[in-house]
């Protein structure tokens, strides 16, 4: 009784170690941790130290007599075991809590923290508990794209007082996926139908939509028929179509031109001031990703 008290105890200290060492890395590439990682702990690591690796072993030593598939099966079905549990575990309310972007800058201060807390000996260790909270608390400080728009011109997403709000609920589903999962939001947000009216400050026809980002008009506008009135009155011009035309207005314009050269876009509000980002200006020229233009060039010598 009392060694099993001592291998659970052990197992759950293990646990809670392992998970606090994979959570900054796991939020920072998945944008979502896991809440209930000591509970799986506790039912699938019993479950293959005790069962599936001695089926394994077992296994290795039948394979010169070609009886390893006596060994296979009762193996398989701890196997499916594990994963049952783990399907079991991440379906359970709470399971998995969504947290926004973490900048490089907050992973590096967590590993950085660790570190110094790891490797000293000394009180002065606790002082890397500083940097870990700084990493900790960057996601809800660092500044989030107002404006998103993807490299193919199907989608576009408005940052609202509700969340991201975007142009269509089916197009480009798998970059509305990644785009939600980086905004820590569970779902889609569609913008009001064309004619339906005004909703969160956004208003559309079947030319286009109108809304704000701070104090900034946007136009995001599906097609050509609404650039001589939005180019006129708008700040900020998102065009899903070529823009072969001044637009007097804008202080930013972003058509299929520059989506096809450099991607998908990203937009942010700073103090007052719009910061344009995209994709290929972050990539840069790669020999996997030309620039457009200098490949266009060479195919028309």
């Amino acid at each position: 009784m009392r060694l099993g008290l001592l291998y659970l105890a052990g197992l759950s200290a293990t646990s809670v170690l392992a998970t606090a060492g994979t959570l900054p890395f796991a939020a920072y590439h998945f944008n979502q941790v896991t809440l209930y990682g000591v509970l799986a702990n506790m039912a699938a690591v019993p479950l293959t130290a005790f069962w599936i690796m001695p089926w394994g072993v077992l296994a290795l030593l039948l394979m010169p007599l070609g009886l390893e598939g006596l060994a296979l099966v009762p193996m398989g079905l701890g196997i499916e075991g594990v994963l049952a549990v783990g399907a079991w575990i991440s379906a359970l309310p709470g399971a998995v809590l969504a947290v926004p972007a973490v900048p490089a800058a907050g992973l590096l201060a967590i590993s950085l923290g660790g570190l110094w807390l790891a490797l000293w000996r000394r009180s002065w260790r606790f002082a890397g508990l500083a940097p870990i909270a700084v990493g900790l608390a960057l996601p809800w400080f660092t500044a989030q794209p107002v404006l998103l728009v993807d490299g193919e011109a199907k989608l576009v997403a408005l940052r609202t007082s509700n969340g991201l709000t975007f142009s269509s609920t089916r197009a480009a589903t798998f970059t509305a996926e990644s785009w939600l999962q980086r905004a820590a939001q569970p779902r889609r947000i569609a913008m009001p139908r064309p004619g339906s009216g005004g909703r969160d400050g956004i208003a559309c026809d079947v030319l286009g939509c109108i809304g704000a980002v701070g104090a900034f008009k946007i136009a995001i506008i599906r097609d050509a028929q609404a650039l001589p009135e939005d180019c006129t009155s708008a700040d900020i011009v998102v065009a899903l179509v070529p823009v072969r035309r001044r637009c007097p207005s804008a202080r930013l314009v972003v058509d299929r031109f520059d989506l096809w050269r450099h991607g998908a876009h990203a937009l942010y509000l700073e103090a007052g001031t719009i910061r344009l980002d995209s994709v290929g200006r972050d990539r840069g020229i790669r020999p996997w990703a030309p620039d457009p233009a200098a490949r266009r060039q060479q195919g028309s010598r």
